[in-house]
């Protein structure tokens, strides 16, 4: 299962979502979330479903790749989707036990609510893949240069970000190490009750934590031996350039976004 964590991997190409501006993938990732919690009906949920996949089809990823990167993240969509059918009540009432019920509204905000998973799931995991955690690092420290009047460290929080999403795969392919280490051992990580299962997760902790440790002090290291100071006074060797294509994707969302007000009334 954690070979398959595709979140903060990126893949290199050469289509027309790679080579957008970082800064408006960014932009436009955080408001494509925003603007799903309009969606109240079938149609509008359809709409931002064919956008996404017109999204994914001009990234030229294969979507097998995609499906089998989300199956990790199943059963917490599954869970929450359950609570939300078991405990919303309205409308005609299909099965009642106590406290739980399913009724008509508690299975539409149900599936609305899966699809508003699967839709955030897909469009950051979209920019992930499509985004090199250097440039994304660069989009972030662009956008919150505007609170440095603040004094907030803008570039120490995108540093600490891109170093973050550069990591989680890192770490999710050292804990699948440890793992099959484990499973060498005789260790079961599928079998027995809940109770067992938590278990047997723990002979797992404190290597990871050792190995997190130890390549966070050879991080440190390489930059100190690099002589970094933080972003005061750095200069950049990749610089952003807001080209046509940038300008057009955000019409594109604008236009998306009128169309969706349109279908949800």
């Amino acid at each position: 299962m954690m070979d398959k964590m595709i979140f903060g991997r990126y893949i290199p190409g050469d289509s027309v979502i790679h080579k957008l501006d970082p800064r408006v993938k960014l932009l436009a990732s955080f408001y494509f979330i925003g603007i799903i919690f309009l969606c109240n009906n079938w149609q509008s949920y359809t709409l931002m479903f064919l956008f996404t996949l017109l999204a994914l089809s001009l990234s030229k990823i294969k979507p097998s790749f995609i499906i089998n990167g989300l199956k990790p993240l199943f059963w917490l969509i599954l869970f929450t989707v359950v609570l939300q059918i078991l405990f919303t009540r309205g409308g005609e009432v299909y099965f009642k036990w106590g406290i739980l019920s399913v009724t008509e509204l508690g299975l539409m905000n149900g599936i609305f609510i899966f699809c508003r998973f699967v839709l955030i799931i897909l469009i950051s995991t979209l920019l992930t893949l499509t985004t090199p955690p250097l440039s994304l690092s660069d989009a972030i420290e662009y956008l919150l240069r505007p609170l440095e009047v603040v004094k907030f460290p803008a570039h120490e929080v995108s540093l600490m970000l891109s170093i973050a999403l550069r990591f989680v795969p890192t770490l999710m392919d050292e804990t699948e190490k440890i793992m099959n280490a484990q499973r060498a051992r005789g260790v079961d990580f599928g079998e027995g009750n809940i109770m067992d299962k938590m278990k047997s997760i723990v002979p797992l902790l404190i290597p990871l934590f050792v190995s997190s440790f130890n390549r966070a002090e050879d991080l440190a290291t390489a930059m100190e031996a690099r002589g970094y100071k933080g972003g005061e006074g750095r200069t950049k060797y990749r610089v952003l350039k807001w080209q046509s294509r940038d300008t057009l994707t955000a019409l594109v969302f604008v236009v998306l976004t009128v169309i969706l007000v349109y279908v949800r009334n």
